[in-house]
C-alpha cells in the first residue's frame, strides 16, 4: 500500500495521524438550516472518512462514515469543500484556507489509493476488516463471476460434443471386422480422444479461475459482513450506553432537579449566551391568559395569616393535610398476593405478523399475546381506584373547593400505573365481568361489565361505604399512525359524594405509544381535563403537556388551576402524572406583559405548596412481572364465589399469566372465533327479524342499563343493581358462558 504522509503545521483543526492514510482534525459539517455548521472531529484512515461530534466519541459512537473510493470531491470558495458519494452530499468548511488544501490533498490521495487497492487488494485476508463494499465493486465481481459461469458452459458443451464423438469412434472399431480399415479407425479415435483431453484440460482450468475467483471474493465478502456484524454489535453497545445514561440522567433529575437544573442552565449559558428566557412554572391554558406563580414571601403570609383566620396550616384543612398521605405508604393489602410468575423472554418477529395482515380486515386477526399483559381492559379500569384513599379524604372536606383539588389529583393518579407498562390488556369479551370487593380493607365495591364489542365499550361502577359513589361509560377508539398509536378514551368518568351532594364529572386524555415499529417502546399522556362540579359549578383545568426532546421543561408535566363558579382562581396545581402532584393556594393575583406576542400573563402569589398524592413505589422485581402495582399484582388473583363471566377465569390470560404463552395463543384464538361466530348469529337473527317486518333485540347487558343523569343531561350505561345480590345467593342464572 502506497504511503501517504501530509506534513502540516500546528494549527486549531489539523492534526497528523500517527500511520499511513491517516489524518485528523477538525471541521465544521453543514447539518441543517436550523443549526448550520457544526463543529465534528474528523478522521481520515484506510480509505475512509468518519466524523465523531469529540475525540472522546472515537471510543464508542460513530456518527458517520464516508467511502472515499467513489467519493466526488469538489472545492468551492474560500476553505469550503464538498464530498458526493451515494447520492449524499458532505458540506464542509475548515479554519483556514491552508487547512482546507490539506484536507483536500489528504482525501484526494486516500481516494486514488483506495480505487487503486480496492479491485487488486490482496484476497488473504491477513490484512484486517475490510471497509464496507461498495455496489459498483459488487456488481463488477457478480459480472466476472457470470463471465466465468459462461466460459464453464461452453467448455461443459465442448466436454458433452467431443465425449460423444470419441465413444462413437469407439465402438465402431469395436465393430471392426476388415484389418485393413483399422488404422483409418485408430488415427481418428487418437484425434478425438485428443480434442476430449484438450477440452477437458480447459474445463479443470476454468472451473479452477472460477473456484479461485470465488473464493477470493468470499473472503472479501466475509470480511465485510463481519465489518458489519461489528458494526450493528457497536451500535446496539451504543444504544444500550446511551438508555442507560438516559435512564441514570433522569433519576439524577428526580432525585435533586435544583442541582440539576442550575448546572443545566450553566451549560446552556456557555454553550449560548443568547438564551436569556424567562423560565415559567406553568404552560399557559388554551382558553385563559398565560400564568406564572411567585411564591409568597414571608412578611405576605403573616399578614394574610393575621387578617383572615379561615386560612389554616397553608389554606389546608386538617382533613386532607399532607399528613393523610406522606407518600411513604406500601398500600398493603391483608392477605392479598404479592407476585406473580415472572414474564417469559419471548421473541417476537413484529414482520411475520404484519405481513399476515395484508389484504385481510384487522379484527380478523389474531394478535399474539406476546402484545398483551395478564389483564383485561376490564381490569385495567378498575385500577383507577389505585388511590382510592384520594376520594375517602375529599369526601371529609367542608370546601368544595379544596375537594376539587383532591378530585383532580385522583385523576390524574390513574395514569401513574401506566408510565412502564407498554403491555395491551386483553380485549374483554361481550358480557365478560370483574369484580373487585375491598369492603373490609378500603370501604369500596366495584362491578365492571362488557357492554359492546363494536366499538369496544365497558360500563363501571363503584360504591365507597365512606361517602362517594364512581360510575362511567368509557368506549376505546384508537388510531394507528405508522410510528405511533393513539388512545382516546370517549365518555365520561361520574363522582358524587353522598354527604355534600357534589358532582364531579370529567373526560380522559389520549394516551400515546411511541416506537411501534423501531426503538423501544415508551408511553405518554396527552390533552386537557377540565373537571366540573355541577353542583357548585366549580372547575378544575389541567393541561397535560406531551413530551418534547427539545423542551426544558420536567418531562410527564401537568398544571392546572381551580376556579369558583365566578371564574377566580383560588389554587394552582403543579406535578407530573407518573409521580405527584401538589396544590398551593392563591393569595394574590395581577397582570403582566407577556413579553415578544403580546399576551398578557397572569402572575400568582401563592402560599408554598402542599403535597396531594405522591405514587407509591412499585413491588420488588416489577420489571419481572409486568411493572404491575401491588394492586395489579391482586387483580388476576382467583377468588371463591365470582361470577363465571369474571375475567379471572378467562382461560388465555391465565394461562399467559402462568407462562405458557403458546397454549394461550391457541386459546385466545379459540375465544375470538366463538365470539365472531356468537356475533355473526345475533346479525343473522337480526336480518330475519327485519324480513318480517319484526323489531330488532339489541343486545342488552346483564347488570347496566342505559338511563339519563338528571343533573348532568348525559345519557349512558349505568348500574342496575342485582349483582352483589346474586353473589350472595350464588345465582349467576342471568350469566353466558363466553368461556
Amino acid at each position: 500500500m502506497t504511503e501517504l504522509v501530509v506534513r502540516t503545521l500546528p494549527s486549531p483543526s489539523g492534526v497528523q495521524g500517527p500511520g499511513p492514510d491517516t489524518y485528523k482534525g477538525w471541521l465544521f459539517k453543514w447539518t441543517n438550516y436550523l443549526k448550520g455548521y457544526q463543529r465534528r472531529w474528523f478522521v481520515l484512515s484506510n480509505g475512509l472518512l468518519s466524523y465523531y461530534r469529540t475525540q472522546a466519541e472515537m471510543a464508542h459512537t460513530c456518527r458517520g462514515t464516508i467511502t472515499l473510493a467513489t467519493v466526488h470531491i469538489e472545492v468551492g470558495d474560500t476553505c469550503h469543500f464538498v464530498l458526493t458519494s451515494g447520492g449524499r452530499s458532505y458540506h464542509l468548511k475548515a479554519y483556514s484556507e491552508g487547512e482546507c488544501q490539506r484536507w483536500v490533498s489528504a482525501l484526494q490521495q486516500a481516494k486514488a489509493n483506495a480505487t487503486h487497492m480496492m479491485p487488486h487488494s490482496d484476497d488473504s485476508g491477513d490484512e484486517g476488516p475490510l471497509a464496507q463494499p461498495d455496489r459498483a465493486l459488487i456488481q463488477g465481481a457478480l459480472k466476472t463471476l457470470v463471465s466465468k459461469l459462461e466460459d464453464l458452459s461452453t467448455c461443459n458443451e465442448l466436454i458433452g460434443k467431443h465425449g460423444a464423438a470419441l465413444q462413437r469412434s469407439l465402438s465402431e472399431l469395436e465393430d471392426l471386422r476388415a484389418p485393413t480399415d483399422g488404422t483409418d479407425k485408430l488415427k481418428t479415435v487418437n484425434e478425438r480422444a485428443t480434442l476430449f483431453r484438450i477440452t477437458s484440460n480447459a474445463m479443470i482450468n476454468a472451473c479452477q479461475d472460477f473456484v479461485d475467483l470465488a473464493e477470493g471474493h468470499s473472503r472479501r465478502w466475509q470480511r465485510a459482513l463481519q465489518y458489519e456484524r461489528e458494526q450493528r454489535h457497536h451500535l446496539e453497545e451504543t444504544i444500550e450506553q446511551l438508555a442507560k445514561q438516559h435512564n441514570s440522567l433522569e433519576r439524577a433529575w428526580r432525585e435533586s432537579p435544583s442541582t440539576l437544573n442550575q448546572a443545566a442552565e450553566g451549560t446552556l449559558e456557555g454553550e449560548s449566551s443568547e438564551e436569556n428566557e424567562d423560565i415559567e412554572f406553568f404552560d399557559a391554558m388554551e382558553d385563559s391568559p398565560a400564568f406564572i406563580t411567585v411564591p409568597a414571601d414571608n412578611h405576605s403570609q403573616h399578614r394574610l395569616l393575621s387578617s383572615n383566620q379561615s386560612v389554616t396550616s397553608g389554606s389546608l384543612s386538617s382533613n386532607w393535610s399532607q399528613d393523610d398521605n406522606d407518600g411513604s405508604g406500601s398500600y398493603l393489602r391483608r392477605g392479598r398476593r404479592r407476585r406473580i410468575p415472572d414474564k417469559p423472554n419471548y421473541s417476537l418477529n413484529l414482520w411475520s405478523i404484519m405481513k399476515n395482515c395484508i389484504g385481510k380486515e384487522l379484527s380478523k386477526i389474531p394478535m399474539p399475546v406476546n402484545f398483551n399483559e395478564p389483564l383485561s381492559m376490564l381490569q385495567r379500569l378498575t385500577e383507577d381506584l389505585e388511590y382510592s384513599e384520594l376520594l375517602d379524604r375529599a369526601a371529609r372536606c367542608d370546601s368544595s373547593l379544596e375537594q376539587m383539588c383532591l378530585v383532580a389529583a385522583f385523576s390524574v393518579s390513574s395514569y401513574s400505573t401506566t408510565v412502564h407498562r407498554i403491555g395491551k390488556p386483553f380485549n374483554p369479551l361481550l358480557g365478560e365481568t370483574y369484580e373487585l370487593d375491598r369492603l373490609e380493607e378500603y370501604g369500596y365495591r366495584s362491578i365492571c361489565e362488557q357492554i359492546s364489542h363494536h366499538p369496544p365499550a365497558a360500563a363501571h361502577h363503584v360504591i365507597s361505604q365512606r361517602g362517594w359513589t364512581l360510575w362511567q361509560e368509557i368506549t376505546i377508539d384508537s388510531k394507528f399512525r405508522g410510528k405511533y398509536i393513539s388512545i382516546m378514551p370517549l365518555g365520561n368518568i361520574h363522582l358524587k359524594f353522598h354527604t355534600s351532594g357534589n358532582h364531579y364529572v370529567w373526560s380522559k386524555v389520549t394516551s400515546t405509544v411511541h416506537n411501534i415499529i423501531v426503538g423501544k417502546l415508551w408511553i405518554d399522556q396527552s390533552g386537557d381535563i377540565i373537571i366540573v362540579n355541577h353542583r357548585s359549578k366549580d372547575t378544575c383545568h389541567l393541561k397535560f403537556s406531551p413530551y418534547s426532546y427539545f423542551s426544558r421543561d420536567v418531562p410527564r408535566k401537568v398544571t392546572g388551576v381551580v376556579t369558583d363558579g365566578e371564574g377566580s382562581a383560588h389554587y394552582i396545581l403543579s406535578g407530573t402524572w407518573d409521580e405527584k402532584m401538589e396544590s398551593a393556594k392563591i393569595i394574590e393575583s395581577s397582570h403582566a406583559c407577556g413579553g415578544s406576542e403580546g399576551k398578557q400573563k397572569t402572575v400568582y402569589q401563592t402560599l408554598p405548596p402542599k403535597l396531594l398524592w405522591k405514587k407509591y413505589p412499585l413491588p420488588e422485581n416489577a420489571e419481572n412481572m409486568y411493572y404491575f402495582s401491588s394492586l395489579a399484582l391482586t387483580l388476576n388473583e382467583l377468588e371463591d364465589g365470582i361470577a363465571p363471566t369474571d375475567s379471572r377465569l378467562r382461560p388465555d390470560q391465565r394461562l399467559m399469566e402462568a407462562g405458557l404463552w403458546d397454549e394461550a395463543n391457541t386459546e385466545k384464538q379459540r375465544l375470538e372465533e366463538r365470539q365472531r361466530l356468537e356475533r355473526r348469529k345475533r346479525d343473522a337473527q337480526a336480518n330475519l327479524a327485519l324480513e318480517e317486518g319484526k323489531e330488532v333485540e339489541t343486545y342488552q347487558p346483564i347488570w347496566f342499563m342505559k338511563r339519563t343523569d338528571l343533573e348532568t343531561g348525559e345519557s349512558s350505561f349505568m348500574y342496575k343493581g342485582g349483582y352483589w345480590e346474586a353473589k350472595d345467593r350464588q345465582d349467576w342464572s342471568q350469566c353466558p358462558a363466553i368461556f
